[in-house]
């Protein structure tokens, strides 16, 4: 019997999203089986858009960001009979199981539908690496390639302008991008949401560097990053239609307290999508390799109700309950790594 597996790639886009839909193809021909890729995330699966993916079909790929499937954040949860939907189209398509490739959310909604009776294989994709039972996620490496270079470059404006340069980067619940990329761009201090920031302490840092010389610094802010309660006043969010506050802007309330208690000035910039877009470095091409076949290779075992987690330089199957229940933050003994630079 010919074995056909469905793919997906549901959240927000990543670079490396390609190289794992790729990777899958390739891998699946190898065998004999066929894959159907699924247009924009659960949605396609729920209304049964879908074809055939083949070798010529995923020529180019590699080096493109986004996903060539196209996503959404269709919760099949959220819709009308949607489980049932999804058990009609596996019927219908003949498919042995779905691979979905996910953050958190994604991959959340696939442990439910498979304890629902859909055979599920997870990959986990987010540039915020806060997928627990993994040591890295699609995406990941490239957001910290961009945010490093960002900070590399504040750091020569700020120098020569003798500016405070505050670099805001996603990071809603974990602050591994910013912790990354502060470290490796040579941030002065780094705010992440595992660490309520008392904004007071850090313009007292700031002045001190410049009563020793250094007349500019540079801030890297997840966020997600929140003060320490009662210090100061942080607007409240608007939410997205899941209830999620909308963040954002974090950046520019520590770049006014800063300038306003270190009478410096203070200059914002906000990366938002752009951690997002572009090619994929070459650590995520890897990754997304490795993860997209090995993937395959749990479907044609029939090991459904599994993710492929990370543990470098390899990957391996875990339990897909493994992971949700995070999010995975940074850990302290990395915070207080970084924190050594901060005098």
């Amino acid at each position: 019997m010919t074995r056909r597996i469905g793919l997906l790639t549901g959240g927000g886009d990543c670079s490396g999203l390609n190289a794992a839909i790729r990777a899958v193809v390739r891998r699946a021909e190898q065998d004999a089986a066929t894959v159907l890729g699924f247009r924009d995330g659960w949605r396609g699966v729920l209304d049964q858009e879908a074809e055939e993916l083949t070798t010529a079909w995923t020529r180019g790929l590699l080096h493109r960001g986004g996903t060539a499937l196209g996503t959404s954040r269709t919760d099949p949860y959220r819709e009308e009979g949607g489980v049932d939907r999804l058990r009609d189209t596996l019927d219908v398509l003949r498919l042995d199981g779905l691979i979905v490739i996910g953050g958190e959310g994604t991959l959340a909604a696939a442990g439910r539908v498979h304890a629902d009776g859909v055979p599920v294989i997870g990959v986990p994709k987010t540039i915020d690496n806060d997928v627990p039972g993994t040591d890295l996620t699609i995406g990941f490496a490239t957001a910290v390639d961009v945010a490093t270079d960002a900070a590399d470059r504040l750091h020569t404006t700020a120098e020569s302008h003798d500016r405070v340069q505050v670099l805001e980067v996603m990071g809603r619940h974990a602050g591994w991008i910013a912790t990354y990329a502060g470290l490796a761009g040579g941030a002065d201090s780094i705010l992440i949401p595992e660490v309520p920031f008392d904004v007071a302490a850090v313009a007292r840092h700031l002045k001190y560097r410049a009563g020793t010389g250094r007349d500019f610094s540079v801030v890297v802010v997840a966020e997600g990053a929140r003060p320490v309660p009662g210090t100061i006043e942080v607007p409240e969010s608007p939410t997205d239609e899941f209830g999620r506050p909308r963040l954002g802007g974090i950046g520019h309330v520590v770049g006014h307290e800063l300038a306003a208690r270190t009478g410096f000035e203070a200059r914002v910039t906000v990366l938002g999508h752009v951690q997002r877009g572009g090619r994929p470095n070459a650590a995520d091409r890897v990754l997304a390799t490795q993860m997209g076949v090995r993937a395959v290779e749990a479907a044609l075992a029939g090991e459904w109700g599994t993710f492929v987690a990370s543990r470098r330089p390899l990957v391996h199957l875990r339990p897909l309950a493994d992971a949700t229940g995070g999010p995975d933050t940074v850990p302290p003994e990395l915070y207080r790594a970084a924190e050594v630079f901060f005098g």
